[in-house]
């Protein structure tokens, strides 16, 4: 049987342990989101029919959910598997990873602040798609709502932009009684009612427009979120800032770990 003992030097405890416990709380909120997106599809019929991921024009909102779940989940798995079995290949993916994440979203800043222009024309069309399929998928459907009732805003630069749905076009071969409406979430709620309206917003667009700010939002989202942004920089920043000093948190760990576990295997002796 071989015998070895560390030479000044050994694998801490402290940094050990603690990686463990960082990791295990992006593994677990990993299964969470897994689990929530999976049995959103499954409500959804999705997981029976693959296909309707990619039949719809905007953008499935649980798909984000997966995606940040998939990372979490792996990202949490390699931590906490590596910390414990002091696996360098493990704990080496894991730093890789976060290191990549980080300047990712630096770079991600970075330029929209200096292609502001580009974004807006981006967020647009991403927003005009998402119209579009307004009432193809129920968490799609609520993810704008929400939106336009967080900014009280209407459509990406206006009620018009309404008319690119089919429900709510104006033109004359629509017969949905949506038609020249918009929905419930760009109505100007009204502080005696308990029960909200769902159908407040129909036929308000054939009405002359100098009106529709009485019953509706006319402000777009784009000029909403632009709006907004200024006013809550400080909260944005902090939101940055704090999400990067775990990354740093995390890398700095993995990385004292790694050079620990380093120094044992240089150190020790048969």
């Amino acid at each position: 049987m071989h015998y070895y003992r560390y030479a000044n030097a050994e694998v801490s405890c402290w940094y050990k342990y603690l990686l463990f416990s960082y990791n295990i709380v992006f593994w677990l909120a990993g299964v969470v989101f897994l689990g929530v997106g999976l049995w959103a599809w499954s409500e959804k019929g999705v997981l029976s029919d693959l296909t309707r991921v990619t039949r719809l024009h905007g953008i499935d909102p649980v798909v984000l959910v997966l995606m940040v779940g998939v990372v979490m989940f792996t990202l949490g798995f390699a931590g906490c598997v590596g910390a414990l079995r002091e696996n360098i290949c493990l704990l080496k993916f894991f730093c890789g990873a976060i290191v990549f994440i980080f300047f990712l979203e630096l770079a991600v800043a970075v330029l929209a602040f200096l292609f502001q222009d580009w974004v807006r024309d981006r967020f647009r069309e991403f927003f005009e798609n998402n119209i579009i399929s307004y009432r193809d998928d129920i968490d799609l459907q609520n993810l704008i709502d929400s939106l336009q009732k967080a900014n009280q805003c209407c459509g990406a630069y206006g009620p018009e932009d309404w008319d690119l749905n089919a429900y709510f076009n104006c033109s004359g071969s629509s017969y949905s009684r949506e038609k020249c409406g918009v929905p419930f979430s760009c109505c100007v709620p009204d502080p005696a009612q308990k029960v909200i309206n769902t159908q407040c917003g129909y036929d308000v667009r054939t009405q002359l427009k100098s009106k529709w700010d009485e019953s509706i939002f006319t402000k777009g989202c784009i000029q909403a979120l632009e709006g907004w942004l200024p006013r809550n920089i400080y909260i944005v920043a902090g939101i940055f800032i704090a999400i990067s000093l775990l990354q740093i948190f995390g890398i700095f760990l993995a990385r004292t770990l790694i050079s620990d576990i380093e120094a044992v295997k240089a150190g020790h002796h048969f």
